[in-house]
């Protein structure tokens, strides 16, 4: 199949990337997790600090504090154990019991895995593995990389300001067993959602942070050991204690190109064995193809974005009300953090409420990355759409929620739950009961044309990354969101009219009140 009408179907014809008679073999799922088998582990302590309400002044970590960021990031914080009613007749319920983390995931498959690079004082440098299942990490590779990670960058950074980097990365067989090609689009909104859970904890620990989307894709695979067809790295994210516009910057004019083939030959190949329980593996030829259509095998190929305003809709303005930036403890929103499906119940939410999550939202997105450089304000490659209905002072109808004016631009007036709720795929959703039905838009060509191949899974990465915003936003402020791709996208679209503009709904977020869900649950820390 030609790649491009691969992501013509992934976005807008989502039946045709999953055969009709694929079947799920759930006995021989994979684990939601990676587990190295044979290595040196470093246990890592779980006494985590139980709220993250300030910022903490910029500090170099010691490996428990290492430990404690990386738990709130990615680690298994909770257990619950939830009972669905059964067959009416047979008078049965169903038991389900799982483990979760503070970021969503499609299925809860957690398609994404973690490794560090880190140069601190009680800890080997050199790379790891974070061990999610166990709180670990398992050395890789001993060793000072700096040098190395420079250039597989493009000498964009001053790597000796780091005292770390965090690389996000996506195992493919992990939700491919169940989502066939559609995957794909799930994988890149999967590490999208953990970059911004990254993002926002690295600010309570005082760590500066950047994204770096392009890099060579090889290289930094072959520093982790990672089979190209099996696993492949998204992002990389430096941390440091020094403000980041000490260290990102952009490339210099004069600096010489680089390919993946001559930073290989400098380190020796590793093979670690893992277990990922599936006795079967079965052929993703596309996701192959896909991710090696979007490697950078060479520095000449990194882009710098033009920063784009978003142009206002025509329509009239609905200014909402000044309201100050939430501040709130990242650790209860984590936790309090729920996605509700049939939990939603009709509840009132006022002009205010719905400034501050939207307010919040877009104003914590903003971060350091190498598409926008060095520039203070990064281009708006993704922004807010939303149906409202029954928010006090606002009539209803479909919006663009302008940030920098922080007002509604009304697109489309009138009640479009119905219409809504016709696109969805699956009815697991009553959006009757929501006042808020959000969608994420970005370019309708998926930033193919500016960055290549690789252009769609940074998008997918960075509409994940306002996703999880919103999700923590909400919780904040006492709702719950749910985030979906079973919607058809074109009536959306026409809902917006944003076709015409060049963009589409990527992902819909249904937002309101909710009613707790009849379940036990506990803590996961010590």
């Amino acid at each position: 199949m030609n790649l491009e009408a691969f992501l013509h179907d992934l976005h807008f014809e989502a039946d045709r990337a999953r055969p009709p008679d694929w079947e799920v073999d759930w006995t021989d799922a994979p684990l939601p997790y990676k587990l190295y088998r044979g290595l040196p582990a470093v246990p890592l302590s779980l006494e985590v600090p139980l709220s993250l309400e300030e910022r903490k002044a910029p500090a170099a970590p010691g490996l428990r504090g290492i430990g404690h960021f990386l738990w709130y990031v990615f680690g298994y914080t909770q257990f619950y154990q939830s009972v669905f009613a059964g067959d009416a007749a047979e008078q049965e319920a169903a038991a389900m019991q799982m483990c979760r983390r503070f970021v969503p995931s499609g299925g809860a498959l957690y398609p994404n895995e973690l490794y560090v690079y880190l140069k601190i004082e009680d800890l080997p440098a050199g790379v790891y593995h974070y061990d999610a299942a166990r709180h670990r990490l398992v050395l890789l590779r001993e060793g000072h990389f700096d040098s190395y990670l420079a250039r597989a960058l493009g000498n964009r950074c001053d790597v000796s300001a780091w005292f770390g980097a965090v690389f996000v990365s996506t195992l493919f067989w992990k939700n491919f067993f169940k989502y066939h090609n559609f995957a794909y689009r799930l994988q890149g909104l999967d590490a999208g959602v953990l970059i911004g859970q990254l993002l926002e904890t690295a600010k309570r620990f005082g760590f500066a942070s950047g994204v770096y989307f392009q890099f060579l894709d090889r290289a930094v695979n072959h520093l982790l050991g990672l089979s190209e067809r099996e696993e492949s790295v998204y992002a990389v994210i430096p941390l440091s204690a020094e403000p980041s516009t000490a260290w990102f910057a952009d490339r210099p004019d004069d600096a010489r190109e680089i390919d993946d083939a001559e930073l290989c030959r400098e380190l020796s190949a590793v093979r670690h064995e893992h277990y990922v329980r599936s006795r079967k593996v079965a052929a993703y030829p596309m996701l192959i193809r896909m991710n090696e259509a979007s490697m950078l095998a060479s520095t000449r190929s990194f882009r710098q974005l033009r920063e784009e305003k978003n142009v206002d809709e025509e329509g009239r303005a609905v200014a909402l009300p000044r309201v100050k930036r939430l501040s709130y403890d990242l650790a209860s929103a984590c936790r309090k953090r729920f996605s509700p499906e049939a939990d939603f119940v009709r509840g009132h939410v006022s002009q205010s409420q719905l400034a501050a999550l939207l307010q919040e939202a877009t104003a914590s997105f903003w971060y350091r990355n190498d598409l926008d450089g060095a520039h203070e304000q990064p281009g708006c490659r993704v922004s807010l759409y939303g149906c409202l209905h029954g928010v006090e002072g606002i009539p209803d109808g479909a919006y663009h929620y302008d940030s920098d004016a922080n007002a509604l631009r009304r697109i489309r007036p009138g009640d479009h739950r119905f219409r809504l709720q016709q696109a969805m795929s699956l009815h697991n959703i009553n959006l009757f009961q929501i006042p808020l039905c959000l969608h994420v838009a970005g370019d309708r060509n998926h930033l193919i044309t500016e960055l290549g191949y690789r252009g769609y899974r940074i998008q997918q990465m960075e509409a994940g990354m306002l996703v999880q915003r919103l999700l923590l936003a909400a919780s904040a402020i006492g709702m719950g969101g749910h985030p979906l791709l079973g919607f058809d996208t074109n009536s959306c679209d026409e809902i917006y009219n944003l076709a015409p503009q060049g963009k589409t709904s990527l992902i819909q977020i249904p937002v309101g009140p909710y009613r707790p869900r009849p379940r036990l649950g506990g803590s996961l820390h010590g």
